[in-house]
Protein backbone atom coordinates (compact mmCIF):
# COMPACT_ATOMS: atom_id res chain seq x y z
CA UNK A 1 0.00 0.00 0.00
CA UNK A 2 1.19 3.40 -1.25
CA UNK A 3 0.26 6.49 0.53
CA UNK A 4 0.22 10.20 -1.16
CA UNK A 5 -0.96 13.46 -0.19
CA UNK A 6 -2.11 15.71 -3.11
CA UNK A 7 -3.54 18.81 -2.85
CA UNK A 8 -6.38 17.46 -4.45
CA UNK A 9 -6.75 15.14 -1.28
CA UNK A 10 -5.14 11.89 -0.21
CA UNK A 11 -4.28 9.61 -2.74
CA UNK A 12 -3.48 5.91 -1.50
CA UNK A 13 -2.38 2.69 -3.98
CA UNK A 14 -3.52 -0.84 -2.88
CA UNK A 15 -2.43 -3.74 -4.79
CA UNK A 16 -5.21 -6.14 -3.72
CA UNK A 17 -8.99 -6.48 -2.69
CA UNK A 18 -7.66 -7.47 0.66
CA UNK A 19 -5.34 -4.10 0.81
CA UNK A 20 -8.51 -2.57 -0.28
CA UNK A 21 -10.99 -3.80 2.14
CA UNK A 22 -8.53 -3.43 5.22
CA UNK A 23 -7.91 0.28 4.34
CA UNK A 24 -12.13 0.51 4.33
CA UNK A 25 -11.68 -1.42 7.99
CA UNK A 26 -9.16 1.32 8.89
CA UNK A 27 -10.91 4.65 7.52
CA UNK A 28 -14.12 3.11 9.71
CA UNK A 29 -12.26 4.05 12.76
CA UNK A 30 -12.47 7.53 11.63
CA UNK A 31 -16.18 7.41 11.30
CA UNK A 32 -19.41 8.62 14.13
CA UNK A 33 -23.25 8.60 14.52
CA UNK A 34 -24.49 11.62 11.81
CA UNK A 35 -21.35 10.89 9.28
CA UNK A 36 -21.69 11.07 5.48
CA UNK A 37 -19.33 8.63 3.53
CA UNK A 38 -19.75 9.27 -0.48
CA UNK A 39 -18.33 6.56 -2.39
CA UNK A 40 -17.73 7.17 -5.84
CA UNK A 41 -16.19 5.14 -8.70
CA UNK A 42 -17.17 3.17 -12.26
CA UNK A 43 -19.65 0.40 -12.77
CA UNK A 44 -17.27 -2.56 -10.81
CA UNK A 45 -14.76 -1.02 -9.51
CA UNK A 46 -15.99 -2.59 -5.68
CA UNK A 47 -17.81 0.22 -4.08
CA UNK A 48 -19.98 -1.91 -2.54
CA UNK A 49 -17.27 -4.11 -0.71
CA UNK A 50 -15.29 -1.20 0.01
CA UNK A 51 -18.48 -0.37 1.69
CA UNK A 52 -19.10 -4.18 3.09
CA UNK A 53 -15.80 -3.76 4.78
CA UNK A 54 -16.51 -0.65 6.44
CA UNK A 55 -20.05 -1.73 7.46
CA UNK A 56 -18.11 -4.94 8.81
CA UNK A 57 -15.55 -3.21 10.74
CA UNK A 58 -17.95 -0.59 12.32
CA UNK A 59 -20.55 -3.27 13.41
CA UNK A 60 -16.96 -5.29 14.77
CA UNK A 61 -18.78 -8.26 12.59
CA UNK A 62 -16.93 -9.76 10.32
CA UNK A 63 -20.39 -12.24 9.32
CA UNK A 64 -22.03 -9.44 7.84
CA UNK A 65 -23.13 -10.02 4.65
CA UNK A 66 -23.97 -6.34 3.07
CA UNK A 67 -24.97 -6.93 -0.03
CA UNK A 68 -25.87 -4.15 -2.47
CA UNK A 69 -28.46 -2.13 -2.11
CA UNK A 70 -29.02 -1.38 -6.12
CA UNK A 71 -32.28 -2.46 -5.99
CA UNK A 72 -33.68 -1.52 -2.20
CA UNK A 73 -31.87 1.47 -2.46
CA UNK A 74 -31.24 1.36 1.04
CA UNK A 75 -29.44 -1.46 3.88
CA UNK A 76 -29.98 -0.58 7.05
CA UNK A 77 -28.07 -2.06 10.04
CA UNK A 78 -28.73 -1.46 13.81
CA UNK A 79 -26.68 -2.73 16.86
CA UNK A 80 -24.58 -1.82 19.31
CA UNK A 81 -22.85 0.26 17.42
CA UNK A 82 -25.44 2.52 16.78
CA UNK A 83 -27.32 2.76 13.28
CA UNK A 84 -25.63 2.22 9.23
CA UNK A 85 -27.27 3.48 6.06
CA UNK A 86 -26.21 1.87 3.23
CA UNK A 87 -27.58 3.61 0.08
CA UNK A 88 -27.12 3.11 -3.68
CA UNK A 89 -28.89 6.44 -5.77
CA UNK A 90 -27.32 4.85 -9.24
CA UNK A 91 -31.31 4.51 -10.11
CA UNK A 92 -32.18 7.52 -8.40
CA UNK A 93 -33.77 9.82 -10.73
CA UNK A 94 -35.27 12.66 -8.43
CA UNK A 95 -34.60 13.53 -4.77
CA UNK A 96 -38.73 13.09 -4.20
CA UNK A 97 -38.08 9.44 -4.35
CA UNK A 98 -35.73 9.36 -1.33
CA UNK A 99 -38.13 11.53 0.35
CA UNK A 100 -40.73 9.34 -0.02
CA UNK A 101 -38.79 6.61 1.38
CA UNK A 102 -38.33 8.23 4.46
CA UNK A 103 -34.66 9.21 4.01
CA UNK A 104 -34.16 12.24 6.94
CA UNK A 105 -36.08 10.10 9.54
CA UNK A 106 -34.19 6.73 8.43
CA UNK A 107 -30.65 8.74 8.46
CA UNK A 108 -31.44 10.66 11.54
CA UNK A 109 -27.75 10.03 13.75
CA UNK A 110 -26.53 7.11 11.70
CA UNK A 111 -23.46 6.43 9.72
CA UNK A 112 -24.50 7.00 6.11
CA UNK A 113 -22.60 5.29 3.20
CA UNK A 114 -23.41 6.12 -0.12
CA UNK A 115 -22.97 4.70 -3.54
CA UNK A 116 -23.61 6.78 -6.42
CA UNK A 117 -23.34 9.98 -4.76
CA UNK A 118 -23.33 12.44 -7.65
CA UNK A 119 -27.20 11.02 -8.67
CA UNK A 120 -28.51 13.79 -5.98
CA UNK A 121 -25.74 16.07 -4.62
CA UNK A 122 -27.95 18.26 -3.26
CA UNK A 123 -28.68 16.12 -0.12
CA UNK A 124 -24.98 15.59 0.39
CA UNK A 125 -24.11 17.18 4.14
CA UNK A 126 -21.68 19.89 3.42
CA UNK A 127 -19.12 17.88 6.16
CA UNK A 128 -18.63 15.01 4.66
CA UNK A 129 -15.91 12.75 4.02
CA UNK A 130 -15.23 11.57 -0.49
CA UNK A 131 -13.81 8.19 -1.30
CA UNK A 132 -13.13 7.65 -4.62
CA UNK A 133 -11.91 4.13 -6.52
CA UNK A 134 -10.20 4.17 -9.73
CA UNK A 135 -8.82 1.07 -11.78
CA UNK A 136 -4.99 0.65 -11.59
CA UNK A 137 -4.09 -1.98 -14.28
CA UNK A 138 -0.93 -0.40 -14.49
CA UNK A 139 0.04 -2.02 -10.79
CA UNK A 140 -2.03 -5.04 -10.73
CA UNK A 141 -5.30 -6.88 -11.87
CA UNK A 142 -7.18 -6.24 -8.62
CA UNK A 143 -5.25 -3.23 -8.01
CA UNK A 144 -6.73 0.10 -7.14
CA UNK A 145 -6.43 4.00 -6.67
CA UNK A 146 -8.53 5.32 -3.80
CA UNK A 147 -8.60 9.05 -2.91
CA UNK A 148 -10.32 10.58 -0.29
CA UNK A 149 -11.15 14.39 0.62
CA UNK A 150 -12.58 15.85 3.44
CA UNK A 151 -15.20 18.46 3.40
CA UNK A 152 -16.02 21.18 6.06
CA UNK A 153 -15.53 19.56 9.89
CA UNK A 154 -14.08 16.03 7.62
CA UNK A 155 -10.73 17.51 6.64
CA UNK A 156 -9.71 18.18 10.11
CA UNK A 157 -10.62 14.55 11.33
CA UNK A 158 -9.11 13.49 7.99
CA UNK A 159 -5.36 15.10 8.99
CA UNK A 160 -5.83 13.48 12.25
CA UNK A 161 -6.44 10.14 10.71
CA UNK A 162 -3.44 10.59 7.95
CA UNK A 163 -1.06 11.64 10.91
CA UNK A 164 -2.07 8.47 12.52
CA UNK A 165 -1.14 6.29 10.07
CA UNK A 166 1.57 8.19 9.15
CA UNK A 167 2.96 7.69 13.04
CA UNK A 168 1.85 3.45 13.15
CA UNK A 169 3.90 3.30 10.29
CA UNK A 170 7.12 4.92 10.98
CA UNK A 171 6.56 2.82 14.62
CA UNK A 172 6.65 -0.34 12.73
CA UNK A 173 3.04 -1.25 13.98
CA UNK A 174 1.34 -0.44 10.57
CA UNK A 175 0.94 -4.25 9.98
CA UNK A 176 -0.42 -4.50 13.14
CA UNK A 177 -3.92 -5.02 13.32
CA UNK A 178 -6.20 -2.46 15.39
CA UNK A 179 -9.44 -2.99 17.65
CA UNK A 180 -11.03 -0.48 20.33
CA UNK A 181 -10.82 -1.30 23.62
CA UNK A 182 -12.54 1.40 25.42
CA UNK A 183 -12.83 5.01 25.79
CA UNK A 184 -13.14 6.74 29.26
CA UNK A 185 -14.37 9.53 30.62
CA UNK A 186 -12.57 11.58 28.81
CA UNK A 187 -11.73 12.26 25.24
CA UNK A 188 -9.44 9.81 24.96
CA UNK A 189 -9.65 6.55 23.18
CA UNK A 190 -7.49 3.17 23.24
CA UNK A 191 -6.80 0.15 20.71
CA UNK A 192 -5.07 -3.09 20.80
CA UNK A 193 -2.46 -3.36 18.28
CA UNK A 194 -1.56 -7.13 17.24
CA UNK A 195 0.94 -8.07 14.87
CA UNK A 196 0.93 -10.79 12.27
CA UNK A 197 3.87 -12.66 14.95
CA UNK A 198 1.19 -11.72 17.64
CA UNK A 199 3.48 -9.01 19.31
CA UNK A 200 1.05 -6.80 21.16
CA UNK A 201 0.47 -3.31 22.31
CA UNK A 202 -1.92 -0.50 23.07
CA UNK A 203 -2.27 3.00 20.67
CA UNK A 204 -3.09 5.71 23.07
CA UNK A 205 -5.35 8.59 21.00
CA UNK A 206 -5.05 11.18 23.38
CA UNK A 207 -5.69 15.07 21.75
CA UNK A 208 -4.60 17.95 23.38
CA UNK A 209 -7.90 18.83 25.78
CA UNK A 210 -9.65 21.76 24.46
CA UNK A 211 -9.93 24.33 26.39
CA UNK A 212 -13.33 25.42 27.66
CA UNK A 213 -15.22 28.65 28.51
CA UNK A 214 -13.93 30.53 31.33
CA UNK A 215 -15.61 30.35 34.48
CA UNK A 216 -13.81 31.72 36.99
CA UNK A 217 -10.40 34.29 37.07
CA UNK A 218 -10.67 34.08 33.03
CA UNK A 219 -9.76 30.36 33.59
CA UNK A 220 -11.70 27.34 32.21
CA UNK A 221 -12.83 24.23 34.36
CA UNK A 222 -9.88 22.06 33.09
CA UNK A 223 -7.55 24.85 33.65
CA UNK A 224 -8.96 24.90 37.76
CA UNK A 225 -8.73 21.89 38.18
CA UNK A 226 -5.42 20.70 36.82
CA UNK A 227 -6.04 18.45 34.27
CA UNK A 228 -3.46 17.05 31.95
CA UNK A 229 -3.47 19.47 28.81
CA UNK A 230 -1.95 17.12 26.68
CA UNK A 231 -0.30 13.56 26.31
CA UNK A 232 3.20 14.79 27.67
CA UNK A 233 1.96 14.37 31.02
CA UNK A 234 1.16 10.96 30.42
CA UNK A 235 4.79 10.29 29.38
CA UNK A 236 6.14 12.08 31.97
CA UNK A 237 4.22 10.51 34.63
CA UNK A 238 4.70 7.03 33.41
CA UNK A 239 8.59 7.74 32.95
CA UNK A 240 8.49 8.78 36.92
CA UNK A 241 6.40 5.88 38.42
CA UNK A 242 8.99 3.50 36.32
CA UNK A 243 11.89 5.02 38.16
CA UNK A 244 10.08 4.75 40.98
CA UNK A 245 10.13 0.68 40.68
CA UNK A 246 6.45 0.84 39.96
CA UNK A 247 5.02 -0.80 36.24
CA UNK A 248 3.48 1.97 33.93
CA UNK A 249 3.18 0.82 30.83
CA UNK A 250 6.94 1.38 28.37
CA UNK A 251 6.57 4.17 26.16
CA UNK A 252 7.41 2.46 22.46
CA UNK A 253 6.80 4.87 20.23
CA UNK A 254 5.59 8.76 20.71
CA UNK A 255 4.13 11.41 19.00
CA UNK A 256 3.52 14.39 21.57
CA UNK A 257 2.29 16.93 18.85
CA UNK A 258 -0.24 14.50 18.01
CA UNK A 259 -1.40 13.38 20.60
CA UNK A 260 -0.30 9.52 19.96
CA UNK A 261 1.76 7.27 21.70
CA UNK A 262 1.86 3.23 21.79
CA UNK A 263 2.49 2.12 24.79
CA UNK A 264 3.40 -1.59 26.49
CA UNK A 265 0.34 -3.85 26.99
CA UNK A 266 0.37 -4.78 30.54
CA UNK A 267 -2.71 -7.19 30.02
CA UNK A 268 -6.28 -7.02 31.42
CA UNK A 269 -5.93 -8.78 34.61
CA UNK A 270 -7.09 -6.29 37.19
CA UNK A 271 -7.31 -6.40 41.66
CA UNK A 272 -10.89 -7.44 41.40
CA UNK A 273 -12.82 -10.80 40.27
CA UNK A 274 -16.73 -11.96 40.50
CA UNK A 275 -16.25 -12.06 44.41
CA UNK A 276 -15.66 -8.32 44.39
CA UNK A 277 -11.46 -6.69 45.89
CA UNK A 278 -9.14 -9.99 46.08
CA UNK A 279 -7.40 -8.71 49.19
CA UNK A 280 -3.66 -9.72 48.78
CA UNK A 281 -3.80 -7.84 45.49
CA UNK A 282 -5.31 -4.78 47.38
CA UNK A 283 -2.30 -5.25 50.19
CA UNK A 284 0.36 -4.77 46.96
CA UNK A 285 -1.51 -1.64 45.76
CA UNK A 286 -1.20 0.35 49.56
CA UNK A 287 2.23 -0.91 49.40
CA UNK A 288 3.14 0.82 46.71
CA UNK A 289 1.34 4.02 47.28
CA UNK A 290 3.54 3.80 50.90
CA UNK A 291 6.35 3.58 49.14
CA UNK A 292 5.83 6.36 47.07
CA UNK A 293 4.53 8.18 50.03
CA UNK A 294 7.41 7.97 52.06
CA UNK A 295 10.16 9.25 49.38
CA UNK A 296 10.65 13.21 48.19
CA UNK A 297 9.54 13.34 44.81
CA UNK A 298 10.02 15.73 42.62
CA UNK A 299 7.73 17.65 41.19
CA UNK A 300 9.48 18.45 37.74
CA UNK A 301 10.16 15.28 35.71
CA UNK A 302 13.16 14.91 32.70
CA UNK A 303 11.45 13.44 29.66
CA UNK A 304 13.51 10.87 28.41
CA UNK A 305 13.52 12.84 24.66
CA UNK A 306 14.54 16.40 26.24
CA UNK A 307 12.45 18.52 28.28
CA UNK A 308 10.40 18.58 31.32
CA UNK A 309 6.95 18.45 32.66
CA UNK A 310 5.79 20.14 35.61
CA UNK A 311 3.14 18.02 37.80
CA UNK A 312 0.90 20.81 38.83
CA UNK A 313 -0.28 21.42 42.42
CA UNK A 314 -3.52 20.14 44.34
CA UNK A 315 -4.41 23.31 45.09
CA UNK A 316 -7.25 24.82 46.97
CA UNK A 317 -8.92 26.38 44.11
CA UNK A 318 -8.69 22.77 42.12
CA UNK A 319 -10.48 20.78 45.04
CA UNK A 320 -13.21 23.77 45.91
CA UNK A 321 -14.10 23.77 41.91
CA UNK A 322 -14.50 19.90 42.02
CA UNK A 323 -16.92 19.84 44.77
CA UNK A 324 -18.84 22.30 43.41
CA UNK A 325 -19.92 19.81 40.28
CA UNK A 326 -22.28 18.71 43.25
CA UNK A 327 -24.39 22.26 43.29
CA UNK A 328 -23.88 22.64 39.27
CA UNK A 329 -24.67 19.23 38.22
CA UNK A 330 -26.28 16.93 41.03
CA UNK A 331 -27.96 18.77 42.93
CA UNK A 332 -30.89 20.51 40.77
CA UNK A 333 -30.96 17.85 38.12
CA UNK A 334 -30.81 14.44 40.18
CA UNK A 335 -31.56 15.30 43.50
CA UNK A 336 -34.47 17.46 42.43
CA UNK A 337 -33.23 20.34 45.44
CA UNK A 338 -33.19 24.01 44.92
CA UNK A 339 -30.24 24.79 46.99
CA UNK A 340 -30.45 28.92 47.51
CA UNK A 341 -27.55 31.17 46.96
CA UNK A 342 -26.74 31.86 50.79
CA UNK A 343 -26.74 28.00 50.98
CA UNK A 344 -24.05 27.74 48.07
CA UNK A 345 -21.99 30.37 49.74
CA UNK A 346 -21.84 28.76 52.73
CA UNK A 347 -21.33 25.24 51.04
CA UNK A 348 -17.79 26.89 49.73
CA UNK A 349 -16.92 28.37 52.60
CA UNK A 350 -16.79 25.09 54.91
CA UNK A 351 -15.22 23.28 52.48
CA UNK A 352 -12.36 26.31 51.42
CA UNK A 353 -11.69 25.84 55.49
CA UNK A 354 -11.35 22.13 55.84
CA UNK A 355 -9.54 21.82 52.28
CA UNK A 356 -6.77 24.65 53.47
CA UNK A 357 -6.06 22.49 55.94
CA UNK A 358 -5.25 19.53 53.59
CA UNK A 359 -3.61 21.54 51.26
CA UNK A 360 -0.74 22.72 53.91
CA UNK A 361 0.73 18.93 53.91
CA UNK A 362 3.55 18.46 52.67
CA UNK A 363 2.74 16.86 48.87
CA UNK A 364 3.33 13.90 47.10
CA UNK A 365 2.12 12.51 43.69
CA UNK A 366 -0.95 12.28 44.02
CA UNK A 367 -1.97 9.69 40.55
CA UNK A 368 -6.03 11.14 40.93
CA UNK A 369 -7.63 7.41 39.53
CA UNK A 370 -5.86 5.21 41.76
CA UNK A 371 -8.99 2.50 41.98
CA UNK A 372 -9.63 -0.66 40.48
CA UNK A 373 -9.94 0.02 36.90
CA UNK A 374 -6.85 1.63 36.49
CA UNK A 375 -4.91 -1.17 38.54
CA UNK A 376 -3.49 -4.39 36.93
CA UNK A 377 -2.28 -7.34 38.23
CA UNK A 378 1.13 -9.00 36.62
CA UNK A 379 1.79 -12.35 38.83
CA UNK A 380 5.22 -12.63 36.49
CA UNK A 381 6.77 -9.55 38.34
CA UNK A 382 7.88 -9.18 41.73
CA UNK A 383 7.20 -7.25 44.12
CA UNK A 384 5.78 -3.42 44.14
CA UNK A 385 6.12 -4.41 40.66
CA UNK A 386 3.18 -6.61 40.08
CA UNK A 387 0.60 -4.12 40.51
CA UNK A 388 0.60 -2.31 36.85
CA UNK A 389 -0.74 1.38 37.25
CA UNK A 390 -2.68 3.38 34.27
CA UNK A 391 -4.38 6.63 33.48
CA UNK A 392 -2.60 8.68 35.64
CA UNK A 393 -1.93 11.79 33.23
CA UNK A 394 -3.80 14.28 35.53
CA UNK A 395 -1.24 13.06 38.88
CA UNK A 396 -0.77 16.35 40.74
CA UNK A 397 1.13 17.37 43.61
CA UNK A 398 -1.21 16.71 47.14
CA UNK A 399 -2.10 15.37 49.89
CA UNK A 400 -0.83 11.50 50.17
CA UNK A 401 -3.99 10.09 51.45
CA UNK A 402 -6.07 10.89 48.42
CA UNK A 403 -5.13 8.37 46.33
CA UNK A 404 -5.54 5.98 49.13
CA UNK A 405 -8.98 6.92 49.23
CA UNK A 406 -9.79 6.44 45.16
CA UNK A 407 -8.81 2.74 46.22
CA UNK A 408 -10.69 1.83 49.44
CA UNK A 409 -13.33 4.07 48.54
CA UNK A 410 -13.51 2.85 44.83
CA UNK A 411 -16.13 4.13 43.10
CA UNK A 412 -17.26 1.30 40.73
CA UNK A 413 -17.05 -2.04 43.23
CA UNK A 414 -17.96 -2.00 47.22
CA UNK A 415 -15.21 -2.32 48.94
CA UNK A 416 -16.63 -3.80 52.27
CA UNK A 417 -15.76 -1.76 55.22
CA UNK A 418 -13.32 -4.10 57.05
CA UNK A 419 -10.98 -4.35 53.89
CA UNK A 420 -11.06 -1.10 53.72
CA UNK A 421 -9.80 -0.77 57.43
CA UNK A 422 -7.59 -3.81 57.30
CA UNK A 423 -5.75 -1.90 53.89
CA UNK A 424 -5.29 1.72 55.82
CA UNK A 425 -3.87 0.00 59.04
CA UNK A 426 -1.54 -2.02 55.92
CA UNK A 427 -0.57 1.64 54.72
CA UNK A 428 -0.41 2.74 57.89
CA UNK A 429 2.15 0.42 59.11
CA UNK A 430 4.26 0.32 55.92
CA UNK A 431 4.19 4.00 55.77
CA UNK A 432 6.11 3.58 59.49
CA UNK A 433 8.50 1.54 58.50
CA UNK A 434 9.70 3.73 55.78
CA UNK A 435 9.19 6.87 57.45
CA UNK A 436 9.01 7.38 61.20
CA UNK A 437 7.91 11.03 60.42
CA UNK A 438 4.54 9.31 59.35
CA UNK A 439 1.68 10.41 61.89
CA UNK A 440 -1.48 8.41 62.01
CA UNK A 441 -4.13 11.06 63.73
CA UNK A 442 -3.60 13.37 61.15
CA UNK A 443 -3.81 11.29 57.88
CA UNK A 444 -6.89 9.52 59.38
CA UNK A 445 -8.16 13.31 59.59
CA UNK A 446 -7.33 13.57 56.17
CA UNK A 447 -8.06 10.73 54.76
CA UNK A 448 -11.82 11.77 55.55
CA UNK A 449 -11.98 15.15 54.39
CA UNK A 450 -10.82 13.70 50.95
CA UNK A 451 -12.83 11.14 51.20
CA UNK A 452 -15.98 13.12 51.19
CA UNK A 453 -14.67 15.58 48.80
CA UNK A 454 -13.78 12.74 46.28
CA UNK A 455 -17.47 11.44 46.64
CA UNK A 456 -18.57 14.75 46.65
CA UNK A 457 -17.20 15.05 43.00
CA UNK A 458 -17.93 11.77 41.98
CA UNK A 459 -21.64 12.64 42.17
CA UNK A 460 -21.01 15.73 40.26
CA UNK A 461 -19.12 13.85 37.57
CA UNK A 462 -21.59 11.68 37.15
CA UNK A 463 -24.41 13.80 37.23
CA UNK A 464 -22.69 15.48 34.24
CA UNK A 465 -21.36 12.54 32.11
CA UNK A 466 -24.87 11.43 32.09
CA UNK A 467 -26.23 14.53 31.33
CA UNK A 468 -24.07 16.48 29.03
CA UNK A 469 -21.85 13.78 27.39
CA UNK A 470 -24.76 10.95 26.75
CA UNK A 471 -23.22 8.73 29.62
CA UNK A 472 -25.81 7.12 31.82
CA UNK A 473 -24.43 3.76 32.83
CA UNK A 474 -22.04 5.93 35.48
CA UNK A 475 -25.51 7.09 37.71
CA UNK A 476 -25.53 2.55 38.50
CA UNK A 477 -22.63 4.05 40.79
CA UNK A 478 -24.53 7.17 42.76
CA UNK A 479 -25.47 4.68 45.64
CA UNK A 480 -22.30 3.20 46.81
CA UNK A 481 -20.64 7.10 46.27
CA UNK A 482 -23.44 8.32 49.01
CA UNK A 483 -22.73 5.90 50.95
CA UNK A 484 -18.95 6.44 51.29
CA UNK A 485 -19.88 10.32 51.57
CA UNK A 486 -22.28 9.46 54.08
CA UNK A 487 -19.48 7.52 56.01
CA UNK A 488 -17.02 10.03 55.36
CA UNK A 489 -18.57 12.65 57.04
CA UNK A 490 -19.35 10.90 60.67
CA UNK A 491 -15.58 12.15 61.09
CA UNK A 492 -15.86 14.97 63.81
CA UNK A 493 -13.76 17.22 60.83
CA UNK A 494 -16.82 17.19 59.00
CA UNK A 495 -19.49 18.17 61.62
CA UNK A 496 -20.31 21.82 59.91
CA UNK A 497 -20.21 20.08 56.28
CA UNK A 498 -22.43 17.27 57.69
CA UNK A 499 -24.90 19.22 58.72
CA UNK A 500 -25.14 21.09 55.49
CA UNK A 501 -25.87 18.04 53.82
CA UNK A 502 -28.17 17.33 56.39
CA UNK A 503 -30.33 20.54 56.10
CA UNK A 504 -30.05 20.94 52.27
CA UNK A 505 -29.80 17.68 50.85
CA UNK A 506 -32.16 15.60 53.48
CA UNK A 507 -33.49 12.82 51.79
CA UNK A 508 -30.12 12.15 50.06
CA UNK A 509 -28.04 11.90 53.09
CA UNK A 510 -28.61 10.93 56.37
CA UNK A 511 -25.26 11.45 58.95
Amino acid sequence: MKDDATNNGWRIEVDSEAATAALAADLASLLRGGDVVALSGELGVGKTAFARALIRAIARNPEIEAPSPSFTLMQVYEGDFGKIVHADFYRIEAVHELAELGWEDVVQDAIVIVEWPERSQEIMDADHLDVALYYASEIGPDARIVTIAGHGAFAKRLESFKSLREFLRQAGWDDARRAFLQGDASSRSYETLTKPDGERAILMISPARPDGPPIRFGRSYSAIARLAENIRAFVAIAEGLTAQGLSAPKIIARDLDAGLAIVEDLGREGLVDANGPIPDRYDQAVEALALLHSRKLASTLTLSEGGTYRIPPYDIDALLIEVELLLDWYVDRVARIIVPSGARAVFIKLWRAVLTEVCAADPTWTLRDFHSPNLLWLPDREGVRRLGVIDFQDCVMGHPAYDVVSLTQDARIDVPDELELRLIASYARKRRELDRSFEMTGFTRAYAILGAQRATKILGIFARLDQRDGKPQYLAHMPRVQRYLTKSLRHPALDDIARWYATHLPNVFVV
